[in-house]
């Protein structure tokens, strides 16, 4: 059987990470299908106000259609600033108002962050973000309402979504190595914008622990949604 989760990706810099995992997962025997649909996302700036207009609820249903055509059984807004910018409760009622536009469940890569975390037992955690020092901060302060400590954050100061989708392998490396902390049981990495499907091994072998990436965190959850388990060491021990 199949599984399909359909993905809302804000405009275009590593939209390529979803059918790679695609690939990947069913390389393993997942049988699965993530369609992707790109939103409007306005102004590309890692900016309170910009972040808060590209996650509003009006700009992201008119893609859904695209989704459900393409036979979606749930639905994951791929963003993380563009969630967490809202809060743990106004994250939250962005999820609900998507599924009920959609008719299926529905979650984000905020909320994935926080389930994935659990799931792999990492209670501490250490944030390299791409972001300015302001935002990833606010993405500290989700994880926090969702009871997960974080014992380091380290931001990049980058704005656009469009630089970030420029980083490959050696800047991404460097991003787990600065972003890590002794204390911390896995990395996170919060940016959909970030290229990492096609090094997921490496870098947790770099940073000897699990490294928690946007895209990654963001096909787990869809698959969480429909109670869908897929093993796939080549997506981390997050599919292990």
């Amino acid at each position: 059987m199949v599984a399909t989760v359909g993905f809302l990706y804000p405009g275009h810099s590593a939209e390529d990470d979803f059918p790679r995992m695609e690939s990947l997962l069913n390389a393993a025997g997942a049988g699965v299908r993530l369609p992707l649909a790109h939103t409007d996302i306005g102004t590309d700036a890692h900016r309170v106000d910009a972040l808060l207009e590209m996650g509003s609820v009006d700009r992201l249903t008119p893609s859904l259609g695209a989704l459900t055509e393409r036979g979606a059984e749930a639905v994951v807004w791929a963003c993380t600033s563009a969630s967490f910018v809202y809060g743990w409760d106004g994250a939250a009622d962005q999820v609900r108002r998507l599924a009920a536009e959609a008719g299926l469940p529905a979650s984000s890569t905020s909320f994935a962050f926080a389930r994935a975390a659990r799931s792999i037992g990492a209670v501490r955690v250490a944030i390299g973000a791409t972001y300015p020092d302001d935002v990833a901060g606010l993405f500290a302060g989700f994880l926090k309402a969702a009871g997960v400590e974080v014992v380091s954050t380290r931001g990049s100061g980058i704005i656009t979504a469009a630089e970030v989708g420029t980083w490959g392998r050696e800047e991404v490396l460097r991003l787990v190595a600065e972003g890590d902390h002794p204390a911390a049981d896995a990395i996170l990495l919060p940016d959909t914008a970030l290229h990492t499907a096609a090094w997921l091994p490496e870098l947790e072998a770099a940073a000897g622990k699990p490294v928690l990436t946007a895209n990654q965190v963001t096909a787990w959850e869809g698959l969480r949604l429909l109670d869908h388990t897929a093993v796939c060491p080549a997506m981390g021990r997050l599919f292990s």
